[in-house]
């Protein structure tokens, strides 16, 4: 079998039954195809909506919350297809995408993972691929140049960038299966950074293909209290990957420089009267400090809890 649709969704069954809708209508007739749903422990009827499609696709329904690396790893170790398209339940591939990721891996036999333009509900192209993080891109960010110097999503051509964002990233099994998949140390963020620069040291290289492209309906909040659990998270795994792959003075020199570049976004967003400074002034107290506060994984666990679950 050619290609697995690997779609990992919580409690988002809309947007599930959304994504699957696009798979359907977009797919290539010609290419031999599974649709795998790894639904997280959700509660709100998602993995038997999906049973109730006509579409075949094979429901992995678990009992315990997990993390984004951990779930994509298990659909990848469940695939069946040399190519497997890892999706978030909010993303949806457009026509033409999937045939344009298979034709980026055929081409070129050393790629790993090929990933499309992302884009806002709205249509706009979102950034979506990037250097790998370092200290240079942490001063790019502390700079205001990481538009320029960090961000790689642009131009109209294939192109090998150092990582790119897994709502719609087409992985070769034979590759993750090398670097052990996806680390389930990364709850979510940092997750998919992580592979491909453990796919990188193997001799992989990741690509950027904006002849694909996907919807995101990217399921942020603006209320700062809503969003702390994510912030908490985003800034503890980008510390995680930091301390991972360099030594542990340059991981706590990066903190700072990440907290300057959310703190100027603050007192911008105060002096300009925008609701957003408080939000940006929680992002760089986080950076700053990313070893406090409860993230996913915590709100993960006392929803396992309430269900009598481990974990």
């Amino acid at each position: 079998m050619l290609l697995s649709y690997c779609v990992v969704n919580t409690s988002a069954r809309p947007l599930l039954l959304a994504c699957l809708e696009a798979i359907e209508r977009t797919h290539p007739a010609d290419i031999e195809h599974e649709v795998l749903v790894l639904d997280n422990a959700s509660d709100d009827g998602s993995a038997a909506a999906v049973d109730r499609l006509r579409g075949g696709a094979r429901v992995i329904a678990i009992d315990r919350r997990a993390g984004k690396a951990e779930n994509d790893s298990t659909l990848l170790r469940a695939a069946r297809g040399r190519y497997c398209l890892l999706l978030n339940e909010d993303a949806e591939v457009c026509a033409g995408a999937v045939g344009a990721l298979i034709d980026a891996l055929e081409t070129d036999p050393q790629a790993a993972v090929a990933g499309a333009q992302l884009l806002s509900p709205a249509g706009d192209p979102q950034p979506c691929a990037w250097r790998l993080p370092g200290p240079a891109t942490a001063l790019a960010g502390a700079l205001f140049l990481h538009r320029r110097l960090v961000v790689e999503s642009r131009g109209t051509r294939t192109r090998a960038v150092g990582w790119i964002q897994s709502s719609a990233m087409l992985v070769r099994r034979t590759a993750a299966e090398q670097v052990s998949y996806l680390d389930p140390d990364f709850f979510v963020y940092s997750d998919e950074t992580d592979f491909c620069k453990r796919l990188a040291d193997g001799g992989w290289h990741i690509l950027y293909v904006p002849a694909a492209r996907a919807v995101h309906h990217e399921q942020l909040s603006t209320d700062p209290t809503a969003a702390k659990p994510r912030i908490v998270e985003l800034h503890r795994n980008h510390d995680r990957y930091m301390r991972k792959h360099h030594p542990a003075a340059m991981a706590l020199a990066v903190r700072p420089l990440r907290a300057w570049f959310y703190l100027v976004r603050a007192l911008v967003g105060l002096s300009g009267g925008r609701d957003d400074w408080r939000r940006y002034l929680l992002h760089a107290r986080q950076a700053l400090r990313p070893d406090r506060g409860e993230g996913l994984r915590e709100a993960a666990a006392r929803y396992n809890r309430t269900r009598g679950k481990a974990g």
